[in-house]
C-alpha cells in the first residue's frame, strides 16, 4: 500500500494504462521513459500484457518498433454494428496482390511493383494511401530517388494481425496443374 491508501499497479496495468491513453503506436523506449524502467523491463511487461490479453477484447498490435492497443479481430463485426459503421470494405484482387507484395517486400518502390504485377499501379496503390494500408516510408538511393512505400499499423489491425511476423510463409513453388495433365509437364 501506497501512503495515499491505494495499492500499487504492476507492471502490465501500468503499461496497458499508457497504451489505453496514447492516441498513437509508442516505442518501448517511451514506455521506458514514462515509467523510469529500463526497456528490457518494458519489453518483459509487454509481453505479459500480451499474454493477459489473449481472454480479452483487447490486443496488442507491433509494427515498427512501436505498439498500441487495438481491439482483437474476432470483434470486429460486433464493433462495427456497435458504432454504426458500414462493413469493412472489400479489397480488389488488384489490391490484395499490390499489398502481398508490399508487406513481403516491403519497403518497395512503385517501379519494382510495377515490374513484379505487368501492369501500372497508379489507380491500386491511390486507392491503398487512401485507405491508410500503405505509407511512404522513405526515398530509395539512386536514380530519381523513388519513394519507398509499406504497411501501416492500419494493414495489420485490417487483416487480424498483430505483427508482420504473423504473415502466412511465403510459398513460391508453382501451382499443380488443374486438367490432371501434369505427366506431360515432366516430359
Amino acid at each position: 500500500m501506497s501512503d495515499s491508501g491505494k495499492s500499487e499497479l504492476d507492471l502490465p496495468a501500468l503499461l496497458e494504462a499508457l497504451l489505453f491513453v496514447s492516441a498513437e503506436p509508442v516505442s518501448a523506449g517511451q514506455l521506458a521513459s514514462a515509467l523510469e524502467i529500463s526497456v528490457a523491463a518494458v519489453e518483459e511487461g509487454l509481453q505479459a500484457l500480451e499474454a493477459e490479453l489473449q481472454s480479452r477484447g483487447l490486443r496488442l498490435q507491433r509494427h515498427g518498433g512501436r505498439v498500441q492497443l487495438t481491439t482483437a479481430p474476432q470483434a470486429a463485426e460486433r464493433i462495427e454494428r456497435f458504432l454504426g459503421l458500414e462493413a469493412t470494405s472489400r479489397l480488389s484482387r488488384a489490391a490484395l496482390e499490390t499489398l502481398a507484395i508490399i508487406a513481403y517486400q516491403q519497403p518497395v518502390t512503385r517501379p519494382y511493383l510495377e515490374s513484379v504485377r505487368g501492369v501500372s499501379s497508379d489507380a491500386v496503390m491511390k486507392s491503398l494511401l487512401s485507405k491508410g494500408l500503405i505509407q511512404e516510408v522513405g526515398r530509395a538511393e539512386g536514380p530519381g530517388r523513388p519513394i519507398l512505400y509499406g504497411t501501416t499499423p492500419d494493414f495489420l489491425q485490417h487483416f487480424g494481425l498483430t505483427s508482420l511476423s504473423e504473415l502466412p510463409p511465403l510459398d513460391l513453388s508453382l501451382p499443380e496443374n488443374d486438367n490432371g495433365h501434369d505427366e506431360a509437364l515432366k516430359g
